[in-house]
């Protein structure tokens, strides 16, 4: 198309996309569930958050998106790292205690400390502890990047729980169908 064509020819306006409707489409694709854990010295604060994925296995790479207002902004940059705590499908009730804005959130949980003194929830289907090696502003969250430093699965076996059009709930699988034989049940350190 010449550039008098394309001048005669009008692009229609975009209408900006409502905050509302985006969650409302995003939701429609399923999520596990986590809550993000850290804190410095004996001290743990978490988050209930959906938004987790590996990057890489070379060196080994997660990240999670944080609400530029989230509580755990501070504590994060204190620790210099986080946990990411794999919720199974009969942990709903803790997804929604970490969503809330609840002080001393870890009174009542049980968890434990990882060798570089990150919190990690003791009866969840697995975690992964990270050093921060990367934040990136992404409008109106945080895109938060960390190196795995340690492994673990304490509820190997379990069915995950996860996120679907606005709802919580386990995902039913067949017994066995994603286990495999050799996972690893205790922490594994990565160097």
């Amino acid at each position: 198309m010449s550039a008098a064509a394309r001048s005669l020819t009008r692009t229609p306006e975009r209408q900006p996309i409502e905050p509302l409707s985006l969650r409302r489409v995003c939701g429609l694709f399923t999520t596990g569930v986590t809550v993000v854990s850290t804190g410095p010295s004996g001290r743990a604060e978490g988050t209930t958050v959906n938004s987790f994925t590996s990057v890489s296995l070379e060196p080994p790479l997660v990240l999670f998106c944080l609400h530029k207002r989230s509580r755990l902004h501070g504590l994060l940059q204190e620790s210099g790292g986080f946990t990411v705590n794999f919720l199974s499908g009969r942990q709903q009730p803790l997804a929604r205690h970490f969503a809330g804005k609840r002080p001393d959130a870890f009174a009542d949980v049980p968890h434990h400390f990882t060798a570089d003194g990150l919190p990690a929830l003791s009866e969840a289907l697995a975690y992964i502890a990270c050093t921060t090696v990367d934040v990136h502003a992404a409008g109106d969250h945080d895109i938060v990047i960390g190196e795995v430093v340690e492994l673990g699965v304490p509820g190997h076996g379990q069915d995950p729980l996860i996120f679907f059009d606005g709802s919580l709930g386990p995902l039913q699988t067949a017994a066995g169908r994603f286990s495999q034989a050799g996972e690893p049940s205790a922490p594994a350190r990565v160097s």
